[in-house]
C-alpha cells in the first residue's frame, strides 16, 4: 500500500521508516527540507517540501494513489485540516491525525477522523491504525519486537505451535475473551484470539504474510 505522512518529526520519521520496513511505499511531508533527515540515508522514499493541506504538495506525494493518510506534524490545526482534505477531496480510505488537544480530539473523532493523542505508544497505534490489527508492533527493546497479531480465521483450530513454525516467532501470550493465558505445547487458536508474538525485525514480514492468509494443509 502506498502511505503519505505529513509532518516528518520524531513520530513522523519512526512511522515512516517502520512502513517502509514493512514494505509499503511511503511518502513524507514536511514544510521543513531539513526534518528529513532523521528518515536515514536508507529511507528511500518520497520526500515533499511544503504544507500537508496544500493540494500541489499532495499530488506530489502522491496522494491519489494513497491507500491511507497519516497527519503527524506539531500543529492540530495542520493536521485536521490535512486529514479533512485527504479525506474529504482525495477520498483517502484509511485517514488519521494526530490531536494535541483532547478535547479536539473528541470532536474530530465525531467527524469519522481517527485520531492519536501524543502518549508513549503514539507510532505504534498510528501503525494499528493504518494497517489494521494484522501485526502491529507493541513493544521494541533493540531488533526484538512484540507483535500484536490478530490471525486469518482459517488459522483456527490449528496450533499455536503451527503457527511459530510457519513464523519463526515465538508466543508470548494469548488473550482470549478478554482474559491474558500462557500458551501451552497443545494450545490451538480460537477465532477472535488476539496473539502476541516475539519476533526479530527479519521475521516481521513473514509473520505479516502468514497471519493474513489461511495456512496450507489441513488441521495439525
Amino acid at each position: 500500500m502506498h502511505v503519505v505522512v505529513m509532518g516528518c518529526g520524531r513520530v513522523g520519521s519512526r512511522l515512516s521508516r517502520q512502513l517502509e520496513h514493512l514494505g509499503h511505499s511511503v511518502a513524507v511531508i514536511d514544510h521543513d527540507s531539513n526534518s528529513f533527515r532523521r528518515l536515514g540515508e536508507e529511507f528511500s522514499g518520497i520526500t515533499v517540501t511544503g504544507e500537508g493541506f496544500d493540494q500541489e504538495t499532495l499530488a506530489a506525494a502522491g496522494i491519489e494513489r494513497a491507500d491511507a493518510f497519516a497527519a503527524v506534524s506539531s500543529g492540530d490545526n495542520s493536521n485536521i485540516i490535512s486529514a479533512r482534505v485527504a479525506r474529504e477531496l482525495f477520498g483517502v480510505r484509511v485517514v488519521v491525525a494526530r490531536i494535541y488537544d483532547p478535547k479536539r480530539a473528541e470532536v474530530y473523532e465525531r467527524l469519522g477522523i481517527p485520531t492519536v493523542a501524543t502518549v508513549p505508544w503514539t507510532s505504534a497505534r498510528l501503525l494499528e491504525t493504518l494497517l489494521g490489527d494484522a501485526a502491529s508492533e507493541q513493544w521494541r527493546d533493540g531488533e526484538v519486537v512484540l507483535l500484536r497479531v490478530s490471525a486469518h480465521d482459517g488459522w483456527a483450530g490449528r496450533r499455536l505451535a503451527d503457527l511459530e513454525t510457519a513464523t519463526g516467532a515465538r508466543a508470548a501470550y494469548v488473550t482470549r475473551f478478554g482474559t491474558n493465558r500462557l500458551p501451552t505445547p497443545s494450545m490451538a487458536i480460537q477465532a477472535g484470539d488476539v496473539l502476541f508474538l516475539l519476533a526479530t525485525d527479519d521475521l516481521v514480514k513473514g509473520v505479516q504474510a502468514a497471519v493474513h492468509a489461511a495456512p496450507e494443509g489441513g488441521l495439525g
